[in-house]
């Protein structure tokens, strides 16, 4: 191995500490994320023990990153972000649109025509939720309110009230989404 690859993989175990640390979360909790042990995730921090791709891989799955960032591999000049749409089985999609660990993420999602009657399975988890509809009707129940919005329209909420989002029967639906942490909100600002 060459000095250059050496310094690269010598890099890795700070990305990994500083992405860690950032998202505020333990060894324990990563480990049982990624299924790689704490000791494990110990060592390659540290420097102690080099990264395989089978431990990279779910890494930058968890972490929300490329393995070229993981790496530090030079960049390309590109500033383009890489979608890699996610397909979901019950016909949605979700696109991620930042690639950044921690902070505020941003997703748009597409979402096949709902049925109007459907009984929704409502959720709760820590954060923020902003979003904002491009195409279609959004059906938004938010604890008691059960919201239609359309193109243009917008809705922000603390995600640890129960919540669900689906498509109405007249069709598909299109909204961006700005998903933070506890306390992050978007904040709007308009000129004076």
């Amino acid at each position: 191995m060459d000095d250059h690859q050496d310094r690269t993989l010598d890099a890795v175990g700070p990305r990994l500490k500083h992405l860690r640390l950032r998202r505020e979360i333990t060894l324990t909790e990563l480990a049982d994320e990624t299924g790689i042990s704490a000791s494990t995730l110990s060592r390659l921090e540290s420097g102690l023990r080099r990264p395989t791709l089978e431990q990279l891989l779910p890494l930058a799955r968890f972490h929300g990153v490329t393995l070229d960032d993981l790496v530090g591999a030079p960049p390309t000049g590109d500033p383009r972000i890489n979608l890699r749409p996610i397909p979901c089985d019950d016909g949605s999609t979700i696109l991620p649109l930042t690639r950044r660990p921690g902070g505020i993420q941003a997703y748009k999602f597409v979402l096949p025509a709902g049925e109007d009657d459907r009984r929704p399975d409502l959720r709760t988890h820590e954060g923020y939720d902003w979003v904002f509809v491009l195409n279609g009707t959004l059906r938004l129940v938010l604890g008691e309110h059960d919201l239609l919005l359309k193109p243009g329209e917008a809705a922000e909420f603390d995600t640890r009230t129960p919540h669900w989002f689906g498509a109405t029967s007249s069709g598909p639906v299109e909204f961006l989404s700005l998903v933070g942490r506890q306390g992050e909100r978007a904040h709007v600002r308009v000129a004076p």
